[in-house]
């Protein structure tokens, strides 16, 4: 099955081609941005060797729906997705944090407290939780935006704002948009029997200054989600929450001894692991937007994307 690794193209107005863990972003013209969403998979800022089938596209169309979904509180830089892994959007500059919010003790939060820590990006964590708890109101826990190749780091508001990496007026108002987009999100999941457990969401400024979301929000790859029915029982029984979301690969791969740290060999992913990590990002996709996944025709997929991409700037004038 054709899956999209990388990609190379030369589109019309192209200045210049990032690629990042997941996706690869063309500026056009300075004016817009078209980002593709690869099936390649990360985990603990580490890039799998083999990719997963329909993942770019699943995450690019969750991102589409909860962009749209989240519009009328928090402007975004979406204009269309002309093609199932593609968005294209107006063109910002992305602030060097992503804004972390967290609504119960899991993840890394949860390994962190695990090991005794109750400070937490300069937030206070309550004692006496256990994992999977709800904080009692969602704690925000930046973190910095790595290089390729390097680890997100943890880092507190006053360091953010000390340091001069996003001034004290911008990051009030990334918080502002940080909270009324968690609230939302945990509107839409409740909806679908499903609790939004924390996610992160990144932020760019346009040329004429107005803070706006970029990027993907809500999908597998940047939220973690439980399932609803049955949490509170799991709790109380100390069992393993139902969730929907990449920590399952993180968990595999922990098992199989591997965090991304240095001298770390990456375990081999068989054929039906992979498999396996597909169709669980294809359940939450039809969970969290209650429709159901249509996979694209994947026989020629780069020719696709390029025809569709290339048919779409030509054929509006926005990029001049």
């Amino acid at each position: 099955m054709n899956t999209i690794n990388d990609t190379n193209f030369n589109f019309p107005k192209q200045k210049h081609l990032y690629k990042g863990k997941v996706r690869e972003v063309y500026n056009i013209n300075d004016n817009l941005l078209v980002m593709i969403a690869s099936d390649r998979l990360s985990a603990f800022d580490v890039i799998m060797p083999k990719q997963i089938p329909f993942k770019g596209q699943i995450l690019n169309q969750i991102a589409e729906f909860m962009l749209h979904a989240t519009k009328d509180i928090v402007p975004n830089w979406l204009l269309a997705c002309p093609d199932p892994n593609v968005a294209i959007g107006y063109l910002a500059s992305p602030f060097k944090v992503e804004m972390v919010i967290r609504g119960y003790l899991a993840g890394h939060a949860w390994r962190e407290y695990r090991d005794g820590k109750r400070i937490l990006c300069g937030v206070a964590m309550p004692d006496g939780m256990k994992e999977n708890d709800k904080f009692p109101q969602p704690i925000i826990t930046p973190s910095t935006k790595a290089e390729n190749g390097l680890h997100d780091e943890d880092i507190s508001r006053e360091a953010i704002i000390s340091e001069g990496i996003v001034s004290k007026n911008d990051y009030l108002v990334l918080e502002d948009y940080t909270r009324k987009l968690f609230q939302r999100g945990t509107e839409i999941a409740a909806k679908r029997d499903l609790l939004l457990v924390d996610t992160k969401y990144e932020f760019g400024k346009t040329p004429d200054g107005k803070i706006v979301l970029i990027d993907e929000i809500h999908t597998p790859d940047s939220s973690r989600y439980f399932y609803a029915d049955g949490y509170q029982e799991r709790q109380n029984n100390n069992a393993l929450q139902k969730q929907l979301s990449k920590e399952f690969v993180r968990q595999w791969l922990i098992e199989k001894g591997f965090q991304g740290f240095e001298g770390q060999q990456i375990p081999e992913m068989t054929d039906a692991k992979i498999e396996e990590i597909s169709n669980r990002y294809i359940e939450l996709y039809e969970n969290i937007t209650g429709e159901q996944f249509v996979k694209a025709n994947t026989d020629n997929i780069l020719d696709r994307i390029e025809k569709n991409v290339t048919g779409f700037l030509n054929n509006n004038a926005i990029i001049s």
